[in-house]
């Protein structure tokens, strides 16, 4: 009984000692809850301005060109990284849906927006001021917008503008190509695709049979 009595008195002390070790102030921390007053600093704001000179993460934007369009205050007239068929289609993606609505699918300036008394109609791509623009006009124009066309900075990524712009060059040389433009030994006009079941309506794309077509190329 004297043994059980010593026991349940060490375990107790073990207790005692364990709650004297976990203070209040582990619980209730000096700390400021969000947006609340502080008395430390002089504007008595808890929340306290980044440093000077602060980067948030994957926004150092080191390659001014790559992220403005612009060498100094002039456009400049290059891509920053290789144009590739993957890039066209990304850019063609990005193209119909959030540039030709206004600008039409060929560039024109006849888009669907326009059709339905859009007070100014857009520029054609075609024209000869925008032949002769350079690739970061296009760049720019999107990043920041220009007259009453609002910017696409928000909705289009840097690397999508760049491949939009690559596009819009490609739609370019399509609606003003010559003869001597076309590659040896393709067929002009080219063989139209051929599609697997029907062609897409307004609701569906169609999907062409690349296989079938490209071994009717090669018979030629």
């Amino acid at each position: 009984m004297l043994r059980l009595r010593q026991i349940s008195l060490v375990c107790a002390l073990a207790v005692i000692a364990l709650l004297t070790g976990c203070r209040l102030d582990m619980h209730v921390q000096p700390r400021q809850n969000p947006l609340s007053r502080s008395d430390f600093f002089a504007d008595q704001r808890s929340e306290r301005p980044p440093v000077e000179g602060t980067v948030a993460r994957g926004q150092l934007h080191d390659d001014t060109y790559f992220y403005t369009g612009r060498i100094g205050s002039t456009p400049g007239d290059y891509m920053p990284f290789p144009v590739t068929k993957e890039v066209l289609e990304r850019g063609r993606e990005r193209y119909n849906i959030y540039c030709a609505p206004c600008h039409s699918r060929v560039g024109d300036g006849n888009g669907f927006i326009p059709s339905r008394g859009f007070a100014r109609k857009p520029p054609s791509f075609h024209d000869q001021r925008l032949q002769k623009a350079q690739l970061g006009y296009f760049y720019d124009v999107m990043t920041n917008g220009f007259g009453i066309m609002p910017d696409y900075a928000s909705q289009i990524s840097p690397q999508d503008r760049w491949k939009i712009v690559a596009y819009i060059r490609a739609l370019q040389l399509s609606q003003n190509a010559t003869r001597a433009d076309v590659p040896a030994g393709q067929a002009v006009p080219s063989q139209p695709p051929l599609f697997h079941g029907q062609p897409g309506s307004g609701a569906t794309l169609p999907i062409i049979d690349t296989k079938t077509s490209s071994n009717s190329e090669e018979h030629k």
